[in-house]
Order: structure tokens, then C-alpha cells, then sequence
């Protein structure tokens, strides 16, 4: 399968977050973007995963070749596209058990039924292999979770769900060294041919235990600069500036976007 982005502009309250983005990754690819604070780059994982906030201005999200823009969020899950959140929210009275075994069966088809024994054993051994601790199946979702527990249930759910294209969302926000190598050490087991990935991070730190195929440099709401490991060593020692002063960026802060200068929706 092939995720495609093309020349994709978005707004969020009349301003212009992304700006002109393209970006195609095909199953079997680990991605990274990488760029400042503000530049865009929750917001694109948002925009594929059809968050409701975010206005599609003009551009393209193609899955196999066929647009998703009118996809609503849970028909784009069921097509196979995962996001991994940054801020994983709080769901009392849902149980991790009952939430992920209701994402799986809407993703069956009508004549399949969820065989309930190997569902537990499947969801124990991701419990295990992310050191989730006795009693996840009977615990709220993420209530009362800390961070890093937060962020390991989202490669538990990703584990269980088996996506197509999965947007790793900062995952690496709030974890120690130690969760920092599960969940790399657990997302590097899922990498596949039928798997697409995209990472999203400031640090080089998730790259060290997740090897990307490919890295983009994202500034001003599109990628500027793509690469592969030097590209991530050089970031590290230097940041984003020499990047900028090489293809004559002006600072984000002091650029303004305006809705105006982006093509009008066909």
C-alpha cells in the first residue's frame, strides 16, 4: 500500500499550518520528520487521521492512489491508518480490554467473528511485552495512567490493531531511557512490509532504537530537506539554522501565513 500527500495546504482557524506539504511513503518504509517547535508536524499526523479542527484548504490525501479527505475518523482507521497520540486522552468507564476488542471488530468484516480466546492471549503478550503491569484489561483507559504508560498503551493498541500506515506522534515525549528502549525495541518488531511508518520527533534520541529508511526536515509547514541517518547526526550537533540559511528560509516567527497566498480548493 502507498500513503501520498500531496501539495497539502491547511488552516486551523484562518491560519495557514501547512503549507504546500508532499510526502509518500509506501508499506515497508520507516519515515521520520523532524523540524522546530510550530512547524506543523502533529498537525499533518491530525490531517491524515481526519481531525475534525483542521481545514483542508487544497492538496490531497491519497491512500492507494484514492483520496481519503472524505473520510471521517473511523473509516480511515478502518482503512488502516493509526495515529499514536501525543496527548492520549483520559477515557473513564472504558476499559482497555473493551476499547481495543471494539476497534477490532469494526475493522471485521461481516461474515468474521472475534475469536475471544486468542484476542486475550494476543492482548497479554502485548501487555508483557510492553511491561504494562498485572490488571491492564480491567483499568480505565490512560485514567490515572502516568505518561510514559500513556504512551506505551499506544504501541499496545497499535500491537493489537495492526495497521497499514501508523504516525508515531512524539512518542518519545516522557519516557525514561528504559520505556524509551521498549517501545523501540516493540515497534522495530512490527516494522514489516506491510507496514508504513512515520516518526515524529524533535530528538534523535527514538531514532537511536527505531532506524529510519528516510528523514525530512519540516520548517514553515512543508519539508524542506529529506536525507537518512547523517542528515539526523548533523540536526543534533547543529539544529535547524544552517538548514534554513542553505535554502534562504526566513525564521517561522517572523513569516506570516497568510490564507491568501495558498491555491484556492478545486
Amino acid at each position: 500500500m502507498t500513503l501520498e500527500i500531496k501539495d497539502l495546504f491547511v488552516s486551523i482557524e484562518n491560519n495557514l499550518i501547512l503549507n504546500g506539504l508532499n510526502l509518500k511513503v509506501n508499506g515497508g518504509e520507516t519515515h521520520a520528520i523532524m523540524g522546530p517547535n510550530g512547524t506543523g508536524k502533529s498537525t499533518l499526523a491530525q490531517v491524515c487521521m481526519g481531525h475534525p479542527s483542521y481545514k483542508v484548504e487544497s492538496g490531497d490525501i491519497l491512500l492507494d492512489g484514492e483520496s481519503i479527505l472524505d473520510k471521517s475518523v473511523d473509516e480511515r482507521s478502518r482503512l488502516g491508518i493509526f495515529l499514536a497520540m501525543q496527548n492520549p486522552i483520559e477515557v473513564p468507564g472504558v476499559t482497555n480490554f473493551d476499547f481495543i476488542k471494539a476497534a477490532i471488530q469494526t475493522r471485521m468484516k461481516k461474515d468474521e467473528h472475534l475469536r475471544i480466546g486468542r484476542f486475550i492471549l494476543k492482548f497479554e503478550k502485548a501487555s508483557q511485552d510492553l511491561k504494562m503491569g498485572q490488571g491492564l484489561a480491567h483499568r480505565f483507559l490512560n485514567q490515572g495512567f502516568s505518561g510514559g504508560e500513556k504512551k506505551r498503551n499506544e504501541i499496545l493498541q497499535m500491537k493489537m490493531l495492526n495497521p497499514a500506515f501508523a504516525f508515531l506522534d512524539e512518542i518519545d515525549s516522557g519516557l525514561d531511557v528504559d520505556a524509551l528502549k521498549l517501545v523501540g525495541q516493540n515497534v522495530t518488531e512490527l516494522k514489516s512490509q506491510d507496514l508504513g511508518l512515520i516518526l515524529i520527533t524533535h530528538y534523535q534520541r527514538l531514532l537511536d532504537y527505531i532506524t529510519p529508511d528516510y528523514v525530512h526536515i519540516m520548517i514553515n509547514g512543508k519539508i524542506v530537506k529529506t536525507g537518512n541517518l547523517e542528515l539526523i547526526k548533523r540536526i543534533d550537533q547543529e539544529g535547524y539554522d544552517w538548514v534554513k540559511k542553505e535554502l534562504g528560509i526566513e525564521d517561522e516567527d517572523k513569516k506570516p501565513y497568510s490564507l491568501g497566498t495558498c491555491p484556492s480548493k478545486h
